[in-house]
């Protein structure tokens, strides 16, 4: 496959993604995450609280509640409750990973990660960069 190509899949996946983030209930960044696998999506998440919690991720101050969960973790723990794996898969997400989520990436086997936004900190970025995974960012409009 071309590169030309690869990128415009890498821009479907990443739009597909920024649609997925638009379930998220929190009000400060609304982030969405796709696991593909052999050119199949296996999981997907957006971030939000755990189950069984309110849909409130920010308190009165607009501080985002500890136990709100990343839209990386999610699509992770996801995986691990279904029958697939994502070894060798790719993770597109809407904004680049913390160093939380990044710690999740690598333990789930992804070798590639695509992202559209960045973020401030880039501790999660390097993170995954030092454990050799792919790591690109692509902006999308």
């Amino acid at each position: 496959m071309t590169k030309e190509k690869n990128t415009m899949l890498d821009r479907r996946y990443l739009r597909m993604a920024s649609i997925w983030s638009e379930n998220s209930y929190c009000q400060r960044r609304q982030v969405g995450a796709l696991i593909v696998k052999d050119k199949m999506i296996i999981s997907d998440g957006y971030n939000g609280t755990p189950s069984g919690f309110p849909n409130i991720c920010e308190d009165d101050n607009n501080v985002t509640h500890p136990y709100v969960l990343h839209a990386e973790a999610n699509a992770i723990t996801k995986i691990a409750r279904s029958g697939n794996n994502s070894d060798g898969a790719t993770l597109y997400v809407t904004d680049s990973p913390c160093i939380e989520c990044s710690k999740l990436i690598i333990q789930a086997g992804i070798k590639r990660v695509v992202y559209s936004r960045e973020y401030r900190l880039t501790d999660g970025v390097d993170l995954l960069s030092r454990a050799g995974i792919i790591v690109e960012f692509l902006p999308i409009e």
